[in-house]
């Protein structure tokens, strides 16, 4: 049986009607530049998140971006974020202008370690990025006393955690603003590119809609610098009609994740720990393997769907070579990216897809599958 790392088709087919009917109603009213689909869009995705504003721009990138430079965090200044993150994460505090510095994370949950945090602030340190990775928020009590007690801004990188859950808290209202990705894979997808900041802060998500569409404070009056980074008419009418779903898509990620978790660990795949009060939305269902590489072989053999998230430690790549790091900077996120593999996960996986991937790779670790 084929089983696919991520089954959008599927998804679609269960929405055709809505979806069609989203989409014809913007090209009714070509509404394909702002308006009234955005604003909409804005309040229920800011509403979904329990916060109080949300600027809708033109990807996931842009948004990580526009908030630093809507906190005036550029040249002279450091943003500490962790290095198994995508590129995307880095790749905005380098082209706000202002410093990255890397600090490891926890062997358990992938995410941020807080000491090491603390570990890496300078005098120069003005923001951190916690990177809510696989679908589950960072220690955010921790983060955040130590970036309160140095006067630092925290920016959440919520990409892949839609819905997430720290003790009944989301995204967005866990730091000073959260930076969302719709791609379409996303737990929350657009049919192209698309993204968010969302936080209280309603200052914030204002002066973040006013850089993404060239610094307009009006039709005919550019306030600021600015950029081309609007969310499209299309995109937020897409994310409009799938909204309404996304609590339940989670729900059926969590409960594939769950039936996942024994049966892989019995064969000596070991999944990512959920920490205690988080509730992960799985946007990515990750192990540990030892040998990741065969593995990963192994299962397209089979025509079964997996993933890297990700190969290479963002110091370790040839873009960031200039910071100067070598293997042993990051110890524990080094060795978690050199073992780890993403298998299939996605609402509409059924209980014989997964028997499917178990069967694969306890074929491959020479154990005997069960369930």
């Amino acid at each position: 049986m084929a089983v696919p790392f991520l089954d959008l088709r599927a998804q679609y087919l269960s929405l055709r009607g809505d979806i069609d009917a989203a989409i014809q109603g913007i090209v009714d009213r070509t509404a394909f530049i702002g308006g009234e689909a955005i604003q909409q869009f804005e309040r229920e995705f800011a509403a979904f998140c329990g916060a109080q504003a949300c600027a809708g721009v033109g990807n996931g990138t842009d948004a990580l971006q526009l908030v630093l430079e809507a906190m005036g965090i550029g040249p002279g200044d450091e943003v500490i974020t962790v290095p198994n993150t995508f590129m995307a994460t880095a790749e905005a505090i380098t082209r706000s202008g202002a410093t990255l510095r890397l600090c490891d994370v926890r062997p358990d949950t992938h995410l941020m370690d807080p000491e090491a945090l603390a570990r890496a602030i300078t005098p120069k340190t003005k923001a951190v990025i916690p990177v809510h990775l696989f679908g589950q928020t960072c220690d955010m009590d921790a983060i955040t006393a130590i970036a309160r007690a140095h006067g630092l801004r925290i920016i959440e990188d919520a990409a892949q955690a839609h819905g997430a859950e720290l003790r009944g808290r989301r995204p967005g209202t866990l730091g000073d603003a959260a930076c969302f990705s719709f791609y379409p894979g996303k737990n929350l997808g657009a049919y192209g590119d698309a993204g968010a900041v969302v936080s209280n802060d309603a200052g914030l998500t204002s002066a973040v809609r006013c850089l993404a569409n060239h610094g307009r404070a009006s039709h005919t009056e550019h306030a600021r610098i600015g950029t081309n980074s609007r969310l499209d008419g299309i995109q937020a009418a897409v994310l409009r009609a799938k909204l309404p779903h996304l609590n339940g898509w989670n729900q059926a990620r969590r409960a594939a994740a769950k039936r996942y978790d024994p049966l892989l660990a019995e064969i000596g795949a070991t999944p990512v720990t959920e920490a205690p009060g988080c509730t992960s939305v799985y946007h990515l269902y990750v192990v540990e393997v030892d040998d990741r590489e065969g593995l990963m072989a192994h299962l397209r053999a089979r025509d079964i769907g997996c993933g890297l998230h990700y190969r290479t430690p963002v110091h370790l790549t040839e873009a960031y070579r200039g910071l100067g790091l070598r293997p042993g900077a990051f110890p524990v996120a080094e060795r978690l990216q050199s073992r780890i593999i993403s298998l299939p996960i996605f609402p509409e996986i059924t209980e014989a897809q997964q028997a499917e991937v178990v069967e694969a790779v306890a074929e491959f670790v020479g154990a005997p599958a069960r369930g």
